[in-house]
């Protein structure tokens, strides 16, 4: 039997259809949105990433859309000729999810993945590691390398199916998870994933809320990687016992090189503990502290572990918006003469004023009496 081949016109008719049909399913709501992000910053990024080139429209997008009741943005339907799927600010939810898998199954070249600030929520978490994890068109071709997943109230019940992901899927190097709610069980929960994960080289987990058994158990998950080389973990609350554990990690680990624990309430008894770790570690370069309440105390705990570790590879270490007195500054002094390839950052020397009285606030003498 004879097969008629469709032409090229009827086919581009066929997708318009579909994309008509797929916007009509997500309702007047679709419409005002797409209107609204037309002229957005995202539409902006995206003209500047894939240019004025010829954009083909994905009838397997415009079909999940339709399933999934939601509105068809302008990027799927654009060649993903930088090998980007940037989709941030979007507002998709859990339900966006699904058409994101979709898409993501039906294109394996893709190799970065922006879906910050969209809400997924746990579901949506679930869907992605899912598609991630099992698509074998991912797989085989080693695509997705980065993965922004940033301000999208990802919390402990998102971690499970985060940390199966990161268990079972070891080609993303870059995660970012900032800005979410991941607490202590969701620390708990991340920790023995970490451990196990070697795929991964970058992670980003600021500005979440991992603090006591949480922070501790996460900071046992970097003492036994041995592939991550960035660490993010700034602005949650780690205190002196996910210090001391940060400590103990970087004794056994041989592998990070950035690590940034700012804000994180630390005070001068956390950072002597996370000093032992500096006194032997021989591969981490930058080290950020700052904005913890450490004092001079702390902050000449970890400069000396520093100065006494003749192997330290540490080329920054930042005390930013940490006040020190001269007693430090001096210290400072003295060990860059040792070690001039050392950066450090410092806040402002605590101001210390004279006992004396200024001359405005004198007493005036018996004599000097107005006449």
């Amino acid at each position: 039997m004879a097969v008629r081949m469709k032409d090229p016109r009827e086919r581009a008719g066929e997708e318009e259809e579909l994309q008509e049909e797929a916007m009509a399913a997500a309702g007047p709501l679709a419409e005002v949105r797409e209107a609204g992000n037309s002229d957005s910053d995202s539409d902006q990024e995206l003209e500047g990433i894939y240019g004025h080139r010829e954009r083909t429209k994905n009838p397997v997008c415009l079909r999940s859309c339709q399933t999934h009741s939601i509105m068809p943005a302008s990027c799927f339907f654009r060649q993903r000729i930088a090998g980007e799927l940037n989709l941030r600010h979007r507002g998709l939810g859990p339900q966006g999810a699904q058409a994101v898998a979709s898409t993501l199954t039906a294109n394996p070249s893709i190799k970065r993945l922006d879906l910050r600030d969209n809400g997924l929520c746990r579901t949506g978490a679930e869907v992605l590691a899912a598609v991630l994890r099992k698509s074998s068109s991912i797989c085989e071709n080693q695509t997705v390398q980065k993965i922004q997943l940033a301000g999208n109230c990802l919390e402990e019940q998102a971690a499970q199916h985060l940390a199966t992901f990161l268990l079972a899927h070891t080609r993303v190097k870059s995660l970012d998870l900032s800005y979410n709610q991941l607490n202590d069980l969701a620390g708990e929960i991340l920790g023995p994933a970490l451990a196990e994960n070697s795929g991964l080289t970058e992670l980003n987990i600021s500005w979440n809320h991992l603090r006591g058994s949480g922070a501790t158990a996460f900071a046992k998950g970097l003492e036994a990687n041995i592939f991550l080389k960035v660490l993010d973990i700034s602005y949650n609350g780690f205190g002196d016992s996910g210090a001391s554990a940060v400590g103990e990690a970087l004794k056994a680990n041989n592998v990070l090189e950035e690590l940034n624990l700012s804000n994180n309430r630390i005070s001068a008894v956390g950072a002597l503990r996370l000093g032992l770790g500096l006194r032997v570690n021989q591969t981490l370069r930058i080290l950020v502290v700052s904005r913890n309440p450490m004092k001079s105390e702390g902050c000449f705990g970890l400069l000396k572990s520093v100065r006494d570790n003749q192997a330290s590879a540490l080329e920054l270490l930042d005390f930013s918006d940490i006040q020190v007195n001269k007693e430090f500054d001096d210290f400072a002094s003295s060990v860059k003469a040792i070690l001039p390839g050392l950066c450090l950052k410092t806040g402002i020397p605590r101001p210390e004023y004279k006992k004396e009285l200024l001359t405005v606030f004198k007493p005036l003498s018996p004599t000097s009496t107005t006449k």
